[in-house]
């Protein structure tokens, strides 16, 4: 995964003057789309789309500093139909426009070229199964949240805190397959997982394809497929939280399993009684790679 994500980087270098095809590029890469845009965004702490902006408009600013072409040919040469939208995208990076720049040469905002490496810890051996399950739906209570990556979403946490006490005992015993019990389910997540951008969040259970579910409450289809389970404990839910980035980090790139499309399920086996710490299972839907 290491090596795909450097030889995009090297692809966004190629085609800084055109629109990169990135479906194209995953499947020469061996990969999907989704996962290769998802591992990018993990590991750059940027999406895909924002890292070829700044990496435009940062080889952009050279043409535009060496004064050697009119301001309209630099845009059209970086895929811009006016000078008024390529000065918008080029305000946004440097936070001065092409004209400004030209006269004084800067400020300008450089965004290096990317380069991925694996670091190998091997401290902490990281406890994962991989698991085979049938078709499930999963039901609740869903709300459009906007995604928060550090620390906790209080848009969730209001969600959840709605809900009366008796509802989360209602939902338990509609649970009759794994994973078991309350599940805090993130749909819709675009590749990128833009922060701030919104997701849809279900406070829930799993239940078969075959159970009856109340009218009042919503529902997600998920189909067959292999599930990597990691468990994780601590301080939560920046445990979790860190769970996230190290599959990213050093899960996927050391094993043989890519993201695939669908949702990502927490379950709670063990919490205190503030919520402080809490062990838990990430589920996360996964493929061969």
């Amino acid at each position: 995964m290491i090596s795909a994500l450097n030889r995009l980087v090297d692809l966004v270098e190629e085609h800084l003057t055109e629109e990169l095809d990135v479906t194209a590029s995953a499947r020469a890469l061996g990969t999907t789309e989704y996962h290769l845009r998802r591992m990018f965004s993990s590991l750059a702490g940027m999406p895909l789309s924002e890292y070829v902006r700044r990496r435009r408009m940062t080889v952009a600013a050279g043409d535009v500093v060496r004064g050697e072409d009119d301001l309209l040919s630099i845009a059209v040469r970086y895929g811009y139909g006016s000078t008024e939208a390529f000065g918008r995208a080029f305000r946004a990076v440097h936070g001065v426009g092409p004209g400004d720049a030209r006269r004084d040469g800067g400020p300008l905002r450089t965004q290096p070229q990317l380069r991925f490496r694996l670091t190998v810890e091997g401290s902490t051996p990281v406890d994962t199964r991989i698991v085979d399950r049938p078709g499930l739906r999963l039901v609740g209570h869903a709300a459009r949240v906007p995604l928060i990556h550090h620390g906790v979403n209080p848009h969730i946490q209001r969600h959840i805190a709605a809900l009366p006490a008796e509802e989360h005992q209602r939902l338990k015993q509609l649970s009759d397959t794994e994973p078991a019990g309350l599940l805090q389910v993130t749909a819709d997540i675009g590749p990128d997982a833009v922060e701030g951008t919104e997701l849809t969040y279900l406070h829930g259970v799993a239940v078969s394809h075959d159970t009856g579910v109340p009218d009042d409450l919503d529902s997600i289809e998920v189909p067959a497929g292999a599930w990597a389970v990691f468990r994780t404990a601590g301080p939560h839910p920046q445990a979790l939280q860190r769970t996230w980035t190290a599959t990213a980090a050093e899960w996927f790139p050391s094993n043989p399993w890519r993201l695939r499309p669908g949702p990502s399920m927490v379950a709670i086996l063990e919490r205190a009684a503030d919520f402080s710490t809490a062990t838990c299972e990430l589920w996360l839907p996964v493929e061969p790679a």
